[in-house]
């Protein structure tokens, strides 16, 4: 774990968010790039450089940010792009490689039954960079225990699953393995691949409607700090893929949500 981005909205709790991955990246000795995007286009007869005097401005801004945090020594850098948010995103992985993403659910402008806003749900749903989903208020701490939820154990390849086996080996977390079977579910899907198994030291499987409903069911009886889902055409979030925000009442976690990016399945 090497690079750490957190984007940064307008929330006034910004620092908050980036505290916590500062704390995060102090543990894994990584490296944070805090970025905001913006949109301005230069026309004819408006000024030349109206893109670069924004871009300042909003650097100005994240050093206000940074100045907010204690950076314990972390390497900090800033990053500006002008243009769509998930351009921006694709572009500094390919630029630096980006190994995780750390992000609060939603922006303060949000309205309070939203579990992930426009913006978050935007960098959850449209790209394939791990996520971690951080509520507001939490205090980065070792993860003792993981709770590990999936519709189907068909992992195509091995390193989607390479940053939950850092923070696993990291903080020598143990991790429940959680298999809900829904409606349509095949025989393949109930085959779990070995390098999940390899970590794990218990596999629950259960039946219901949605691997929500399955979460929400054993959630109380696993006491999981980390709950870890997959992105993937057929996984857990479904249908709430289809649109950007996503309500409290069809998910939310009390805890730090990591998601893996298996979409190419």
């Amino acid at each position: 774990m090497t690079n750490i981005l957190v984007p940064i909205g307008t929330s006034a709790d910004a620092h908050e968010t980036l505290q916590y991955a500062v704390d995060f990246a102090n543990d894994f000795a990584a490296h944070i790039y805090v970025m905001e995007v913006f949109s301005a286009s230069s026309k004819t007869g408006t000024l030349a450089n109206v893109s670069e005097k924004i871009a300042e401005s909003g650097k100005e801004r994240l050093k206000g940010v940074i100045s907010k945090v204690d950076s314990k020594k972390v390497d900090i850098k800033t990053v500006t792009y002008n243009g769509e948010l998930v351009d921006g995103l694709n572009d500094i992985d390919k630029e630096v490689g980006i190994d995780l993403i750390i992000l609060a659910p939603r922006s303060h402008d949000i309205q309070e039954e939203l579990y992930l806003g426009y913006t978050s749900g935007r960098i959850i749903k449209q790209t394939d960079i791990p996520t971690l989903v951080v509520p507001k208020g939490t205090k980065y701490q070792s993860f003792k225990t993981v709770l590990v939820a999936f519709k189907s154990g068909i992992l195509k390849r091995k390193r989607i699953l390479d940053p939950l086996v850092t923070i696993v080996n990291k903080h020598r977390a143990k991790v429940n393995l959680l298999l809900v079977k829904t409606p349509g579910y095949s025989d393949e899907d109930l085959k779990v691949n070995t390098a999940m198994m390899d970590i794990s030291c218990q596999l629950t499987i259960t039946e219901n409607a949605t691997t929500y409903l399955g979460v929400l069911e054993h959630f109380q009886s696993q006491h999981p700090d980390l709950l870890c889902v997959f992105r993937r055409k057929r996984g857990f979030f479904k249908k709430l893929w289809e649109k950007s925000t996503i309500l409290k009442s069809e998910f939310s976690a009390p805890i730090p949500v990591l998601i893996l990016s298996a979409k190419k399945d």
